[in-house]
């Protein structure tokens, strides 16, 4: 690459650009630190998996989601999905005008959406977490943006995990962010992202994706390729065409249209979670009351904390205490 036609930049250049495009957090990782410390090392999804050549930094922005549709209760509010995939939206076009930038200046550049999954990795089996190509919450805490929670999502010190992220590669050459050493999360001292959960995927500093991903992909490939098989195993012509006309079709159809429901779903232990400067004034008087609570829930915390204060924080939070902090 000839570096005579790259226009002098800086960090400090670059997330001052991405706020002026919309982003409301953004930091700089070192794409060498990455590619040196995977969150899974039996299946690493390293920046240098993506490219060879433009990984050097992994620019990570973020946009807060709508404080108004994290006020509604219900997790399934099909209001909370639009709003959320309207955000998706918003963050591709800073990305998109981010590389566009970039490029103009010389440095090479490409995104890692919040919404893509590699179609060479999948087998044929829909029923495993598909995961992205590159771990964004874990990129945003290389960036500097937060540490994770207690079921492995990312917290901000501006917004908790009320947040959606994406990420610009290029081996611009500019000093990266550090990491954060204090953690935002109290653990199961806290608990509410347990209490709240619908599908019971929080654990001691680890999460059931596969149980998280019912409510997260309401109408995901997995629950589309199950009522498709549903149709065509019915053997009655007239049920099978009430089947097409039914709630569930209908869920899918207008989850096509924009993705609500297919890449956004339940956020619940975003919305209850205490952390970030927005929750006191904007969401504690809506959120506070948990009503998917449970004794059975809260005897879980009780054993999650003992074992928590016996010095036993489990097998999630060794893999995971560079992200977590310490």
């Amino acid at each position: 690459m000839v570096t005579a036609f790259q226009v002098p930049i800086t960090a400090d250049k670059i997330k001052s650009k991405a706020r002026e495009l919309g982003a409301d957090i953004v930091g700089i990782a070192d794409g060498a630190a990455m590619n040196a410390n995977p969150p899974d090392i039996e299946d690493p999804r390293r920046p240098s998996d993506i490219t060879d050549h433009d990984a050097g930094r992994v620019i990570v922005i973020g946009q807060r989601v709508s404080l108004g549709a994290t006020r509604i209760v219900d997790w399934s509010d099909r209001h909370k999905y639009v709003n959320d995939e309207l955000t998706i939206a918003s963050l591709e076009e800073i990305a998109l005008d981010m590389v566009r930038w970039l490029e103009r200046d010389g440095y090479p550049a490409l995104i890692v959406p919040p919404t893509h999954v590699d179609p060479w990795r999948y087998d044929g089996d829909p029923s495993p977490h598909q995961k992205l190509p590159l771990s964004l919450d874990h990129a945003a805490v290389e960036a500097g943006l937060g540490t994770l929670g207690l079921n492995l999502q990312l917290l901000t010190p501006e917004f908790g995990p009320r947040v959606i992220l994406t990420a610009v590669l290029s081996s611009v050459p500019v000093e990266a962010d550090s990491r954060m050493e204090q953690p935002l999360c109290r653990g199961p001292e806290c608990g509410r992202c347990l209490s709240t959960c619908p599908g019971d995927a929080v654990g001691l500093w680890k999460r059931d994706w596969v149980a998280c991903d019912t409510y997260r992909q309401p109408h995901g490939f997995k629950q589309v390729t199950e009522f498709l098989g549903e149709v065509i195993d019915e053997t009655d012509p007239e049920t099978q065409k009430a089947m097409l006309r039914n709630e569930k079709s209908f869920h899918i159809w207008a989850s096509i249209l924009r993705g609500a429901g297919a890449v956004t779903g339940c956020r619940r232990c975003q919305d209850v979670c205490p952390v970030g400067e927005d929750y006191e004034f904007m969401l504690k008087d809506a959120m506070d009351h948990i009503p998917e609570d449970t004794e059975v829930k809260q005897q879980r915390l009780e054993q999650l904390r003992a074992e928590q204060s016996a010095g036993r924080r489990g097998p999630g939070y060794d893999a995971q205490k560079r992200w977590i902090g310490s």
